[in-house]
This record gives C-alpha cells, sequence and structure tokens, in this order.
C-alpha cells in the first residue's frame, strides 16, 4: 500500500504542495483533478522520487521511499513506474528496443548500448505489446506511430519494468477521444488483472468518472476532495475550479447530494 503523510513541496517561496496525506490501496484506480498548477505532477513526482518532498513521508508496504539513494532509490523507480504525456520514445528506433528500454538498468551497461537483448526479456517486451494490440508493430520505427499508439507503447515499456505501482501524469492529454478510451481500457486492465494500484492525473472529468475508482482533487496544493466519482458534486467542483465550472458548462451532469 502507498502511504503519504503530510507531504509537502516547496519551490523558493511557491508551495506546490500542501501537507498532503492519502493512501492507496493494491487494485485501486486513482484519478487526480484539479486546475492547471493545483499540485498535480509535483505530487507524482515526488511518488517517483524525481523531485524530493520539503516535508512530510511517502511510504510503499510500511518502507519510507522518500529518504533512498543510488540503487536503493533506482529499485524503486523500477518498481514506481511513471508513464508521462509525452511518451518519452525514441522515434528512430523501432518499437520493441523501446519498450527494452524499461529493463536497461537491469542489464550490463555494453550491451545495451549495443541494443542486445536475451531473448527472454525480447519474449516479454512482445507479450506486453501483446497485451496492448501493438505487437504488430513491433519492428516498425516508434516515430511513424500515432499518438494513442506511442503512448501504448509507452505503457508496454513501463509494464516491462514488472511495477508494483503506476503512476500516470495526464497520459491522454494530448490525444484524441478514442485513443485516450483506448489507452484509458489498458490503464483500467492493468490495475483489474494485475491488482496494480494506478494513479493517474486527468483533466478530463468525464474520463475520471467512467474510468477511477477513486478520484483525489487538488486546489492550491491541497486535497479538497478524496472519495468516490459520484461525490463530485457542484459544490465540490465550485472548490476544485474556483467556481468556474456550472452544470452547463461541465462535461457531465453534476447532481447535488440531498
Amino acid at each position: 500500500m502507498l502511504e503519504l503523510h503530510g507531504v509537502t513541496k516547496r519551490f523558493g517561496d511557491t508551495l506546490a504542495v500542501d501537507n498532503v496525506s492519502f493512501s492507496c490501496q493494491r487494485g485501486e484506480l486513482v484519478g487526480i483533478i484539479g486546475r492547471s498548477g493545483a499540485g498535480k505532477s509535483t505530487l507524482l513526482r515526488m511518488v517517483n522520487r524525481l523531485t524530493d518532498p520539503t516535508d512530510g513521508h511517502i511510504t510503499w508496504d510500511g518502507r519510507d521511499v522518500s529518504r533512498l539513494n543510488g540503487a536503493a532509490l533506482r529499485q524503486w523507480r523500477r518498481r514506481c513506474a511513471m508513464i508521462f504525456q509525452q511518451f518519452n520514445l525514441c522515434p528512430r528506433l523501432d518499437v520493441i528496443t523501446n519498450v527494452l528500454v524499461g529493463v536497461v538498468a537491469e542489464r550490463p551497461l555494453a550491451s545495451s548500448l549495443m541494443k542486445f537483448f536475451p531473448a527472454a526479456d525480447r519474449a516479454r517486451a512482445i507479450l506486453e505489446l501483446d497485451a496492448l494490440d501493438m505487437a504488430h508493430a513491433a519492428l516498425q520505427r516508434a516515430g511513424t506511430l500515432s499518438g494513442g499508439q506511442q503512448q501504448r507503447v509507452a505503457i508496454a515499456r513501463a509494464m516491462l519494468q514488472e511495477p508494483e505501482l503506476v503512476l500516470a501524469d495526464e497520459p491522454v492529454a494530448s490525444l484524441d477521444p478514442v485513443n485516450a478510451e483506448v489507452v484509458m481500457d489498458a490503464l483500467q486492465k492493468i490495475c483489474r488483472e494485475r491488482n496494480v494500484p494506478v494513479i493517474v492525473n486527468l483533466h478530463s472529468l468525464e474520463i475520471a468518472r467512467r474510468y477511477c475508482t477513486r478520484i483525489v482533487a487538488m486546489s492550491k496544493g491541497a486535497i479538497v476532495f478524496d472519495g468516490p466519482p459520484a461525490g463530485l458534486t457542484q459544490t465540490v467542483l465550485d472548490r476544485v475550479y474556483a467556481g468556474r465550472m456550472t452544470p452547463e458548462t461541465s462535461p457531465f451532469s453534476i447532481v447535488e447530494a440531498a
């Protein structure tokens, strides 16, 4: 189980994340929503230790991961896979090599630089691509794929790490609705079938309500709501979006709790 205890992040005088505490169980798909600048991306980057908390601590199964360094930190980043909006693929390399980057940290540097990977790793990479309906493109250059296809390759790369936790930072923000649905279906399948907790930052409330078992809403770095999608009433959305969202402009109908 992932637990955040009073996690805070300051950049100079700017308070990006303000005393955040919450937990995430295995098999949960947690959506984090909020306006741009609410602290969503900074929060995920602290969990993955791409940036360090100013205060508080983060634990996984009772182990404090917010103080790890060296080899222990690299091991945590393997267990805690990160998926980004920008895909971060090498467009000139073929798809399977991009996926195999997920195990580079576990293999000798010389063989990785020569793009030599054991047959077992290649077989695993094909299986991960096949799970995302991308095995047919294994030998295709990544740069020739559509945005949705590239994101599925990025997910396959993350899953080759055999992570115990998956973090996704706006994974569908640059995708059309059809590809966004395909990517979210893939994340939901990972969560359900592999019992891996998935935490995903989202701008779309419609997607959050459709796919997430739980929603955490942030405003000005702090959590203002943590609960089921049905709890996203107009009152809650007013707190999250500073009153800028009405039932008429919302992407889904809001029914105020009685």
